[in-house]
């Protein structure tokens, strides 16, 4: 069977349009968990999951759209259908782009996002769910999203849910002499506390595994104190805010760990949730969400708006830079299968020939007269298949991906019922190496010019 560049299928579930609730439904217990379960579905090629807190992506690489959406579907099985979008091939491509630069998060232009798609990158090809489809595109997204933050302002101001949640307590309530009380000892647990130490009298960091407390607490410049968990009830008590930030899969702040916590505030930016429903009902106790800082993050937005600008058109230089070369990689695979299949038949004919020579002559075909017959057969080979060399490049770029398939027809299996087109191209100019030695010269010079 022919393989080809895949097409790429994604799905997300994200802030812009789920609540929290949808958002930790689509969630999984593991990225790389997923990212193994979507790899293994029939069909699917490569696989890429994407889970923080504020959203929930899966892209998977099939042969047609129709098997990569059969099974995304089945991964957000549970969740509402109004919190799902669909993302085609090169609407998955656009937002892995768009999310690369914080241009799709909470916090306009964060910069914990490139490290949490790095990271998922990682896991994925961990689990050896990366090939060239997803590899270009995930590469891709990390160059830009470097990028935007280098060559542009859209990382200044409020850059992590930490720091937002600071920015809301400071406007809901007077920190100057406050405790603050950090749940968690992850990256964002440690961003807020980071913003606190600025902010607030004191800093108490809770955790589970009482030397990432510690190490907190050694990351930040202000008076500190790390605690277990046993100890969030009285850390609670003396606490005028709390921020929860841990990575636990079951609620750590209840009803009983605030119930003598008086006026407290409380903002839980943990996916899934940290504080369990209801907590708000005990007296004196405020709690907010991921929810609530959306009136924070929009004022970041604003300030960045012109930042933003010109990150979109670095996006669409880099999308197009990127569809063109899958439009590349397409052609110079059918290229490569057709001149492997007229390679295998000029050889097999070319045999046929000097036998029949040497049967008619009684004699043996000399090394000039071998070469006399390589030379027509190569240039019978460049003639033929230069003119359809440079309409399946047209065709790429026109996007007519029915004469592409109608080569694939014409060609692969016309010509060699056992080919398979290179999934992955390894040389320079996407043809292998292998298959540009034996091209004529005339054909070489040719495809020198077209990509020059």
């Amino acid at each position: 069977m022919t393989k080809g560049t895949g097409i790429i299928a994604g799905v997300s579930v994200s802030h812009s349009h789920a609540s929290v609730e949808q958002i930790e439904a689509a969630c999984t217990d593991s990225q790389r968990a997923a990212v193994e379960r979507l790899h293994e579905q029939r069909g699917i090629s490569e696989a890429f999951v994407l889970q923080t807190c504020n959203r929930a992506e899966a892209y998977v690489v099939a042969d047609d759209e129709a098997t990569a959406r059969a099974v995304l579907d089945d991964h957000v099985g549970d969740v509402d259908g109004d919190a799902v979008r669909d993302l085609g091939h090169e609407a998955s491509l656009r937002h892995l782009l768009r999310v690369a630069c914080g241009l799709e998060s909470l916090v306009l232009g964060e910069d914990q996002i490139i490290g949490q798609v790095r990271q998922a990158y990682e896991d994925a090809r961990g689990a050896g769910a990366v090939g060239p489809t997803l590899d270009d595109a995930i590469l891709k997204a990390l160059h830009v999203g470097e990028r935007a933050r280098t060559e542009t302002t859209i990382n200044e101001g409020v850059v992590s849910l930490g720091s937002a949640a600071v920015r809301l307590a400071e406007a809901e309530r007077d920190l100057a002499n406050a405790t603050a009380l950090v749940v968690g000892a992850g990256e964002m647990a440690t961003l807020a506390a980071q913003s606190l130490a600025e902010a607030v009298d004191r800093v108490v960091i809770a955790n589970r595994t009482l030397p990432h407390a510690e190490h907190v607490v050694n990351e930040i410049d202000a008076d500190a104190t790390a605690v277990g968990l046993a100890a969030l009830p009285a850390a609670a008590e003396t606490a005028d805010l709390v921020i929860t930030a841990t990575g636990s899969d079951d609620h750590v702040v209840g009803r009983d760990v605030l119930a003598d916590a008086g006026e407290t505030l409380v903002i839980d930016i943990a996916q899934p949730r940290d504080v369990a429903p209801g907590a708000d009902d005990v007296d004196g106790v405020t709690v907010r969400d991921l929810d609530a800082i959306e009136a924070v993050t929009d004022r970041t937005r604003e300030q960045r708006r012109e930042a933003a600008e010109a990150v979109e058109a670095m996006i669409d230089e880099e999308f197009d830079h990127l569809i063109s070369q899958y439009k590349r990689k397409r052609a110079d695979q059918v290229i490569a299968a057709m001149y492997e299949g007229a390679e295998r038949m000029k050889a097999r004919e070319l045999r046929t020939a000097v036998a029949k020579l040497e049967a008619e002559t009684d004699g043996e075909v000399t090394d000039e007269q071998r070469e006399i017959l390589e030379s027509m057969a190569d240039a019978l080979v460049g003639q033929l298949l230069s003119a359809p060399t440079q309409s399946l490049r047209d065709a790429a770029e026109n996007d007519d991906w029915s004469t592409i398939n109608t080569a694939l027809q014409l060609f692969d299996p016309g010509l060699d019922d056992t080919m398979d087109i290179p999934s992955i191209p390894d040389g320079p100019d996407g043809i292998p190496e292998e298959m540009r030695e034996q091209m004529p010269a005339a054909v070489l010079e040719q495809l020198s010019a077209e990509e020059d």
